[in-house]
């Protein structure tokens, strides 16, 4: 016995200097990757490459520096298409849920530890001073005994420089994060306590009002803070990670209201007095969803400051006020953080829209507690309990095609440079070609939906000596297109009009526009029928949208003979004039008048990939028809809506 506890004793005193050491080689944040064991798993693959295999890891961040790491972040460099299934003591920064693939790098934020704590203010007490991870996954093409290792680590911290991985020593590399010298200061105190307000295009406030032992009141604000983006009919979800659940809700609801879950869980146990009939939600992913104008004063549901907007962030841009939408919600918590300053907020935050943008949110970060107006009215400022911050970022990807497009025509040219093929995703089942241009249009035929056009397309390639592919391209099948007509170019200046048509079946409340002009914009003069304005910050581009009274587009709607006339598309335009003066070799007429990138409601639209600057037939006849049939058409477009 007494043999025992010596080798023990002695093993103690030589495994903790050997952690402190390790430590102590860098005044900073060391970062470790381990790779513990792993094993073959099925399929069988036909490569060695493509042979899957579990591997087990842990991953330690450990703070060796001065000051304390408040929100650690840190990116691991995955290398071998792995597939993450677990990670203890953390969440990925993306908000992504397992299993995830991290083929290309992950990076991950303390979760519920957000924080490391220095040597100095522990004693050395490792447990604060530490966050160890244990990652379960699967990798592609290493098989045991070869180890899957990082290709890179690093904090993601601002103010920090990290050294190369080291050298593979018992299956383990390090680096050693330091304090950059060359960093912008920050208030020392400040630091110890919150990270900075980060910017982004959402914005989203995670405010604890009051706070009791059982359950606290929240308040959750978003901000729309890009000016060329917006949601209509939002949607919000986050992850509950501690058995939380909505009791009631003020300026916001769920998407559905189902409390089974607690009624045969952990919530019910505990709460055996409460009357969960009058709960709104307990799944572990929520879905929120706004208010209609009508709830604003309910005194039940609304009477939250920016509540009740039917799910629209505007551009601050349109309507400051408008960019913003909020909602409070009264949560109760779950043993064991039973008192009144353990408050852990939602994580995986998610936001999206009917035709917005997609977005990417970030793990809420502890910032410095908001200040709101008073409730009671005085002229000062109530504090928050505790604030955390979400930012979320639009994200571009391939794989989401444009829902608007563009088509192009000038004076000049009886041809109009329809919306390209399948410029908004195809339907492969339809007979038509995927593959085959866009045929030029009359200009008639704008006005008209695709299923509509085939004759008035057949006719107009006959008559213009156009071939005619079989099959028929496919239409673009985009619910907004947008013509830009070039109207005349003259000596001194140029105007071009502007019409927007809705082919669907959901009307857009203040619908704004964006058109980008590298060459010409800075002979921008006026908008006639739009409000229209520079964009904010750039140089190049005009933001348009549609007058007080006149900025609704409504929806396709019946001709008025249905049994007989195609539907009618709602529509607006304007004629937008600009001048030449100072703007040396600018050319209207070969390319400058076009937009190079025009956008709707935030979302980027299709461009045609060929411009209308030849002309068609005897040039001088040409001109006139078609300045006539554009002052027609106006007219008929407006009497008509």
């Amino acid at each position: 016995m007494t043999i025992v506890f010596i080798f023990f004793f002695f093993t103690s005193l030589i495994s903790i200097p050997t952690t402190i050491s390790q430590s102590q080689t860098c005044n900073g944040i060391s970062i470790s990757y381990t790779y513990n064991s792993g094993f073959q798993i099925p399929p069988a693959a036909a490569t060695a490459a493509d042979q899957p295999y579990n591997f087990q890891s842990t991953l330690t961040l450990t703070n060796a520096g001065s000051n304390r790491l408040n929100s650690w972040r840190v990116f691991v460099g995955f290398q071998h298409r792995e597939v993450l299934v677990s990670a203890t003591n953390a969440v990925l920064v993306d908000g992504a849920s397992f299993p995830v693939n991290v083929t290309g790098g992950a990076v991950f934020s303390g979760f519920p530890v957000t924080d490391l704590k220095t040597a100095v203010e522990t004693a050395g007490d490792f447990n604060q001073m530490q966050a160890r991870i244990q990652l379960v996954g699967t990798q592609f093409g290493v098989a045991p005994p070869n180890v899957s290792l990082p290709v890179n680590m690093y904090l993601v911290n601002d103010g920090f420089l990290c050294s190369a991985p080291s050298s593979t020593v018992n299956n383990e590399t390090r680096v050693c994060c330091e304090k950059d010298p060359n960093a912008t200061p920050v208030n020392e105190e400040e630091e110890e306590k919150f990270e900075g307000r980060g910017e982004g295009d959402v914005v989203i406030m995670y405010d604890v009002l009051s706070s009791q032992e059982t359950e606290y009141m929240a308040q959750v604000t978003m901000s729309n803070h890009n000016q060329l983006s917006r949601l209509d009919y939002w949607r919000l979800s986050w992850e509950w990670m501690r058995d939380e659940f909505i009791y009631s809700m003020r300026g916001a609801y769920p998407s559905i209201v189902d409390v089974n879950t607690c009624i045969f869980g952990r919530q019910g146990e505990f709460y055996k007095g409460l009357d969960f009939s009058k709960a709104l939600n307990c799944e572990r992913r929520p879905t929120i969803v706004d208010l209609p104008l009508d709830k604003t004063n309910d005194t039940e549901l609304g009477l939250v400051p920016f509540c009740c907007r039917n799910g629209s962030l505007l551009p601050p841009l349109m309507d400051l006020s408008k960019s913003v939408s909020a909602f409070t919600m009264r949560v109760f918590k779950m043993p064991p953080d039973l008192n009144r300053t353990q408050l852990v907020p939602p994580q995986n935050w998610r936001i999206n829209g009917t035709m917005s943008p997609d977005y990417q949110c970030g793990q809420p970060l502890r910032v410095s507690p908001t200040r709101l107006p008073n409730p009671s009215g005085l002229a000062a400022d109530s504090t928050a309990v505790a604030s955390w911050q979400v930012v979320c970022n639009m994200t571009r990807t391939k794989a989401n095609p444009p829902k608007c497009c563009v088509s192009f025509s000038t004076f000049f040219n009886k041809s109009v440079v329809p919306c390209s093929t399948c410029a908004c995703g195809c339907n492969t089942a339809n007979t038509c070609s995927t593959n085959a241009p866009a045929l030029l249009l009359p200009s008639e035929a704008l006005l008209v939906p695709f299923e509509n056009r085939t004759s008035k397309m057949v006719e107009f390639a006959k008559d213009n000596d156009q071939v005619l592919p079989d099959p028929l391209p496919c239409a673009d099948n985009c619910g907004v297109s947008i013509n830009w007509h070039l109207l005349s170019d003259f000596t001194g200046g140029w105007t071009a009009r502007m019409t927007i048509f809705n082919w669907g079946e959901t009307s857009f409340a203040d619908w704004f526009a964006a058109v980008e002009l590298d060459k010409a914009m800075a002979g921008f003069e006026n908008v006639f029928s739009f409000n229209g304005s520079r964009l904010t910050d750039s140089n190049n581009t005009v933001f348009l949208h549609g007058l007080p009274g006149l900025n609704f587009l409504v929806a396709e709607t019946n001709g008025r003979n249905p049994k007989k006339d195609p539907r009618v598309p709602g529509s607006q335009q304007s004629v937008i004039s600009f001048t030449k003066k100072n703007i040396p070799g600018l050319n209207v007429n070969r390319g400058d008048g076009f937009p190079t990138k025009v956008y709707f409601n935030g979302l980027e639209c299709s461009l045609p990939s060929v411009l209308p600057i030849t002309s068609h037939g005897p040039g001088t006849t040409i001109t006139f028809v078609s300045l006539l049939f554009t002052h027609v058409l106006l007219l008929f477009i407006h009497n008509l809506f």
